[in-house]
């Protein structure tokens, strides 16, 4: 997930009416449904454990939101309207990191919870500010309830991505316990399937899809393929060789990115920068022809 603050922005001005603070929750729980209702909805397979994710925390949203109308109109005798609105609250679930899992590979459903987590991290920050600025003593309690849900939601919601982290080690464990997957053999493999990729595109395609090979990574990054290629099983799916093509390219740009960060000196620090961003412009390119190419 990114590292940015949980809030950009605080809000700008006390909240001064029970109508206003429904309003902006109602308004906020409802946007985080609608946003986890379209990853919810996607019907690929590939993204199917992620979407059962998903389509848990949408009917979450939609009970929170049923639970602030009837809130709202018990204490307001009106269901929470937009015109009570005086300032945009900001989006507790932006649009970039919502990004992040639908166009990636490696998304997974701990990804998804991860993601929830900090949604509802911002949820209680959002509401300390509220509780904080408030001038009515009610406005404050209501406030503090909210940020009372917001924290409990959260600690259960760090349970299931703490089962779902652990359920996925078990899986990834026992999927590399014979072959660790090294930098140099992913690169060798995706360079294979790029190969294969490139056998059923058009001439023109075909060249722009081999000049994203590995020429331009250091030769000893790479080990030796069979020459071959055609033989390799699944030749004929190209749909399967473009999804694994870019499983390897994402995991080969966190790779890169992983073994900068760790550098123990400025020498291996510049290089691994270096692959890691022509990692990702690969990684950029290869979605792009796979996106015009039918693959999603």
């Amino acid at each position: 997930m990114r590292s940015e603050p949980l809030l950009t922005a605080v809000p700008p001005a006390p909240v001064q009416s029970l109508a206003e603070l429904y309003a902006i929750a109602f308004g906020l729980d409802q946007k985080a449904g609608q946003k986890y209702g379209t990853l919810a909805e996607r019907t690929d397979e590939s993204f199917w454990p992620v979407r059962s994710v998903f389509e848990v925390l949408a009917s979450r949203e939609r009970d929170r939101t049923d639970g602030l109308s009837a809130a709202c109109l018990a204490a307001c005798g009106k269901r929470p309207q937009a015109s009570n609105l005086r300032w945009t609250p900001i989006d507790l679930v932006p649009a970039a990191e919502l990004s992040d899992i639908n166009d990636s590979s490696l998304s997974t459903p701990y990804t998804a919870w991860a993601l929830a987590v900090r949604h509802r991290q911002r949820a209680f920050v959002f509401w300390t500010y509220v509780i904080a600025l408030a001038e009515d003593p009610l406005i404050r309690l209501a406030a503090e309830q909210l940020a009372r849900e917001a924290l409990s939601d959260g600690n259960l919601l760090r349970r299931e991505r703490r089962l779902a982290w652990r359920a996925e080690r078990t899986i990834e464990d026992a999927a590399t316990s014979h072959e660790p997957a090294s930098a140099a053999l992913l690169e060798s493999l995706l360079l294979k399937d790029m190969i294969a990729w490139s056998g059923g595109l058009a001439p023109a395609q075909r060249e722009h899809l081999l000049a994203l090979g590995l020429a331009r990574l250091p030769p000893h990054s790479l080990t030796p393929i069979d020459e071959d290629v055609n033989s390799s099983p699944g030749f004929t799916d190209i749909e399967k060789i473009k999804g694994r093509a870019l499983r390897r390219a994402e995991q080969l740009s966190n790779i890169y990115l992983a073994e900068a960060d760790s550098a123990d000196d400025h020498s291996s620090m510049d290089f691994a920068q270096k692959l890691a961003a022509q990692s990702i412009m690969r990684l950029a390119a290869l979605r792009h022809l796979a996106s015009g190419s039918g693959l999603r």
